[in-house]
């Protein structure tokens, strides 16, 4: 797996006003991965960093940012009246790779940033092409009553999904259950025994979101490839 050494060091670059690394592979781009964190972290964590170092050195230029509830306080989880605003920040950022790289742009986001991505996206169709989405916290732990599938039927775009079996946050059949409602190819990969965090090390999950997107992905890009950008309505 390609790791961040200094050749490899991605750049830091503005994005209002949060911490942003662009991931810019050594071959000609082939697409792009807007890539963001969850409620508990931010776009250092060591998953983020494996995902984007795994699809950099597959030639995809890749964008890992800052939520801006995490701009707004380094530590801490986000409050539910600005998931909007989180669901800009998003749009934004895929924006802006999009001035970076053309092709088939993926949106990638861990729990909390996976589900505001795969809302936003559900929004406004046509802003990203498909999802990656690392342990989609589907329900609050103990609380499959309160599951968040409401925006799920309107997404129209094929969607990945990785998740541990060991996820408080949604079983392996609750979460194939809610992905039966998205009316667009999807695929689950289970890793057995893994919690919401994946474990990145021990499970290789960085690795299996490139071979599951390629898997699911490969004809879509194909067909995107040929069409213009479609920008993200990030103001």
């Amino acid at each position: 797996m390609p790791e961040l050494d200094g050749s490899d060091a991605p750049a830091q670059i503005d994005l209002g006003g949060g911490v942003a690394f662009l991931h810019t592979p050594s071959i000609p781009s082939r697409g792009g991965l807007a890539l963001t964190h969850g409620a508990g972290g931010n776009c250092e964590s060591v998953l983020l960093q494996r995902i984007a170092a795994v699809w950099a050195g597959a030639g995809f230029t890749v964008l890992r940012f800052d939520l801006p509830f995490r701009v707004r306080k380094p530590k801490g989880p986000p409050h539910p009246s600005y998931s909007a605003e989180d669901r800009l920040g998003i749009a934004a950022a895929v924006d802006r790779l999009r001035a970076e790289t053309s092709g088939f742009i993926a949106f990638g986001g861990h729990s909390y940033g996976g589900r505001q991505g795969s809302m936003m996206a559900a929004e406004h169709p046509g802003c990203v092409d498909g999802l990656v989405l690392t342990s989609y916290p589907l329900h609050p732990p103990g609380k499959p009553e309160k599951a968040r599938i409401q925006h799920l039927p309107e997404l129209r775009i094929p969607t990945v999904v990785l998740h541990g079996t060991k996820d408080p946050f949604g079983t392996t059949s609750e979460l194939r259950s809610a992905l039966a409602l998205v009316p667009a190819p999807t695929l689950l990969v289970d890793f057995e025994g893994a919690g919401h965090d994946l474990a990145a090390a021990k499970y290789d999950a960085a690795a299996r979101t490139l071979t599951a997107a390629v898997e699911l992905f490969g004809t879509e890009q194909s067909d995107t490839s040929a069409a213009g950008p479609v920008f993200c309505p990030s103001r």
